[in-house]
């Protein structure tokens, strides 16, 4: 759960700006705008085989 204190004399648009700041950095918004329409189990398995391939890919290079 994020939560955004105010800090000292910040305005509310500042406020709103670091808390979007902070869903981006944590992928929150990445995964609603994914989990907000029905994926098929086959296009899961894709994904999932895609992005293993991508980490593999960059993990051999260094």
């Amino acid at each position: 759960m994020i939560k955004v204190k105010a800090r000292l004399g910040e305005s509310v648009e500042q406020m709103v700006k670091r808390f979007k700041k902070m869903c981006e950095k944590e992928g929150l918004i990445r995964d609603m705008k994914r989990v907000s329409y029905y994926e098929k189990p086959s296009e899961k398995n894709r994904r999932r085989r895609r992005k293993a391939a991508r980490s593999a890919k960059f993990s051999t290079r260094y």
